[in-house]
């Protein structure tokens, strides 16, 4: 169990657990407590779920989605795979080796830095993902407590000091900090990550002799509690970094945050050490997600090898990291708004079923109610004016604060409750 989770913990410490958090610790100055509370509720408590709900069903992801529908469930898998892959989670993790390991040493600027060492990263990749198994796996369990002790020793430095004196909250983090919190925690992508690493833990337990159903459902609880806790842990120090760190200058990213605090607590050499860490931390997030995604849709269509779709994922991320972190980053938030709340119901629809049953029509009312509120979120991300559409959506509470799926969602799944007990029951 202590073995799964410390493997869970290294699958989901890369480039968004580091970049995130401290961007919120400037912005929601005085009101971090809250803001921080709302991240560890998307960031933690969700992926935790994720991981019960792959380990209660039969076939993980596509076993979850297929209970909608099975062309459903195939359709929002393969969206999953590409959000944690070539699309967001890979160049992700590249643009942040850049931005907190490379630029840190070489204090590079401008595009051409950034093409050179991607496609040295990238190609690195590759012939790493090519037979992964046993490097990541010594890569993962050697590096994980030499970066957790790096960034341990930069917060208990950051303590020390910096003047423990908060700014004042920015933007939505005056108003609805929790929210805004919550909201933020959508980008480390832990939880519709969870919904894919969930099988890796299974197959991990059974590896370790786990054979039935309730040694299984345990295993994973414990592991992923651990893991949890040191994503609740590493989150709130980074947080707590960019609360307390000298606001000297302008910072656009967490990044950036993270660059300038190991500037200015470990001016001889420290911040060398601190960005080589983080190099070898988020290249073996890539290996991670590339590997995931190959072996995925090598299983869906296996008429091309595990080597042609490593290829294709190195190349796409290549291109896709290029566009710069902030762009990407950008890019990101439609997609981001778009799966997460489904994935947040198809977790918590699942957790019910295990425990009060339920069928088909509680899974499709509301994921269709959802998948409304979702895509309309997305349109007005890229710019669409739908008054109408507002004025009808909008009597939602939390409409306006990125959230008015939860209500109508609930009573969806209430009401797909109810007729597929009613219509059981006439069948009885």
């Amino acid at each position: 169990m202590f073995f799964a989770g410390f493997m869970l913990f290294s699958l989901f410490f890369g480039a968004g657990n580091l970049i995130f958090p401290p961007l919120l610790g400037l912005e929601s100055g005085s009101n971090f407590g809250p803001a921080i509370a709302g991240f560890l509720i998307t960031g933690v408590l969700l992926p935790f779920m994720a991981i019960m709900a792959i380990a209660l069903s039969d076939n993980g992801l596509l076993s979850m989605g297929s209970r909608v529908h099975r062309m459903f469930g195939m359709v929002f898998a393969i969206i999953i795979y590409m959000s944690i892959g070539a699309f967001y989670g890979i160049p992700r993790a590249s643009n942040v080796a850049y931005e907190l390991g490379f630029k840190q040493v070489f204090h590079a600027q401008g595009w051409f830095p950034l093409l050179v060492f991607s496609l040295l990263f990238f190609v690195l990749t590759y012939f790493i993902s090519l037979n992964p198994k046993k490097i990541v796996d010594r890569i993962g369990q050697l590096l994980t407590p030499i970066l957790l002790l790096v960034l341990g020793v930069l917060v208990v430095q950051a303590f020390v000091k910096f003047d423990n004196i908060a700014s004042s909250p920015e933007g939505d983090y005056v108003s609805i900090p929790f929210v805004k919190g919550f909201l933020e925690g959508y980008f480390t992508m832990d939880a519709v990550a969870a919904l894919a690493f969930g099988i890796v833990v299974i197959n991990a337990l059974k590896d370790k002799g786990a054979k039935s159903k309730s040694e299984l459902v345990k295993g994973a609880f414990g592991a992923a509690f651990i893991a949890g806790l040191g994503l609740a842990i590493v989150y709130f120090s980074l947080g707590w970094i960019g609360r307390v760190i000298p606001k000297n200058n302008s910072f656009e990213n967490g990044a950036e945050i993270l660059t300038e605090a190991a500037n200015l607590l470990f001016p001889s050499g420290g911040g060398f050490l601190f960005g080589l860490i983080v190099i070898l931390a988020c290249l073996t997030t890539c290996v991670g997600l590339i590997n995931a995604c190959s072996r995925f849709f090598n299983e869906i269509y296996p008429k091309l090898s595990y080597q042609a779709y490593v290829a294709i994922f190195v190349l796409t991320g290549l291109v896709v990291s290029n566009l710069g972190l902030n762009l990407i980053l950008e890019l990101a938030t439609p997609l981001l708004v778009f799966i997460y709340p489904i994935a947040i119901v198809l977790v918590i629809l699942s957790l019910f079923q295990h425990f009060a049953g339920g069928g088909k029509m509680m899974y499709r009312l509301s994921v269709i109610v959802t998948s409304i509120y979702a895509l309309y979120q997305v349109l007005i991300s890229l710019g669409f004016k739908l008054d109408v559409l507002t004025s009808l959506l909008g009597v939602a509470p939390f409409f306006e604060r990125g959230l008015g799926w939860v209500l109508p969602a609930f009573v969806a799944a209430l009401v797909g409750y109810v007729m597929d007990k009613s219509g059981r029951q006439v069948r009885e």
